[in-house]
């Protein structure tokens, strides 16, 4: 698969909750980091997906940006939450058609008071 195919899959996979394929793509060794959660395995980056996905209304695509080994993609989150809509950037790397990390960007401050319930 390409970058493009392997960081689209993974990406729609994960909106949908989908936590098997969405691991399907992910490589071992793995690194996640985000505003809230760092995780140096793919169980434990995809662990509190179905509770994530339960509060995402929909998902607004506005960039995609892919190379050889490294994809970003800007997009807007809308959640059933206080935060509303978050613009997120997520940043990937991959090896051998699979993704070694992932970095994701977004503002954490309308998060705060959720960040227990988010999990």
């Amino acid at each position: 698969m390409t970058t493009r195919e392997t960081v689209r899959a993974y990406h729609e996979a994960r909106f949908r909750g989908d936590v098997a394929a969405a691991a399907q793509q992910l490589a071992e060794p793995f690194s996640f980091r985000s505003p809230f959660i760092t995780s140096t395995d793919p169980a434990g980056h995809l662990a509190g997906l179905p509770g994530f996905v339960q509060v995402v209304t929909g998902v607004d695509l506005i960039s995609e940006l892919y190379g050889d080994s490294e994809a970003t993609l800007v997009y807007d989150v809308h959640t059933a939450t206080p935060a509303g809509t978050q613009r997120t950037a997520e940043h990937f790397r991959l090896e051998g058609g699979k993704i070694t990390s992932i970095l994701l960007i977004f503002d954490a401050a309308p998060w705060l008071p959720m960040s227990g319930e988010i999990r």
